[in-house]
C-alpha cells in the first residue's frame, strides 16, 4: 500500500487519530463514538443501522489492515471499535441529557471487564478479533440500559 493509503487506513482504524491518545486510547475513542452518535441520533432506525453495518464493515477492514502496517495484535492505538461499539450501544436508546453518559459508562464497562463470551472474541484473528468485543459490550451495554429504562425510566 501506498503512504497516503496507509495513512487513511490509520486515520480510520485510529478514530480520527483518538486512539493516539496517551492515557486511555478506548474512552477517546468512545468519546469519538458519542459525538458520531451526536450526528445521527435524528435519523431514522434503518438509516441508523445503515450506519452501524457500514461502519462495522469499514471497521473490520481498516482494523486488519491497521495491524498489519503497525505490525500488531488488536493495538491500543485502534478504536474504530469503540467507535462501533459504542453506536452499537446506542441504537435504538431513547436521546435524553443523561441516556448517552450513561450508555458511555455501561459501554466501557464492559469494553473494559469483557465478561464471556467477550474474552473469547478478542482471539479471533485480525479485523473480526478487533471488532467483534465491541461490538458484543456495545449489545451487552444496550440490553442492561433498555432493562434500567423499562423498570427505572421517566
Amino acid at each position: 500500500m501506498s503512504k497516503s493509503k496507509d495513512n487513511m487506513v490509520l486515520f480510520i482504524a485510529q478514530g480520527a487519530y483518538s486512539g493516539r491518545f496517551p492515557k486511555a486510547p478506548g474512552t477517546a475513542g468512545t468519546v469519538i463514538g458519542a459525538l458520531l452518535y451526536l450526528l445521527i441520533k435524528d435519523a431514522s432506525p434503518l438509516v441508523y443501522g445503515a450506519v452501524c453495518v457500514c461502519l462495522i464493515a469499514l471497521g473490520t477492514w481498516a482494523a486488519g489492515r491497521a495491524d498489519t502496517i503497525l505490525g500488531t495484535k488488536d493495538s491500543p492505538t485502534i478504536v474504530i471499535d469503540e467507535v462501533a461499539g459504542f453506536l452499537v450501544a446506542m441504537m435504538l436508546v431513547p436521546f435524553t441529557w443523561w441516556s448517552v453518559p450513561a450508555v458511555f459508562v455501561l459501554f466501557r464497562f464492559f469494553d473494559i471487564l469483557k465478561p464471556w463470551p467477550i474474552d473469547r472474541l478478542q482471539s479471533i484473528p485480525g479485523g473480526p478479533g478487533v471488532m467483534l468485543d465491541d461490538i458484543v459490550a456495545g449489545i451487552y451495554a444496550n440490553l442492561l440500559f433498555r432493562l434500567a429504562w423499562v423498570n427505572f425510566g421517566p
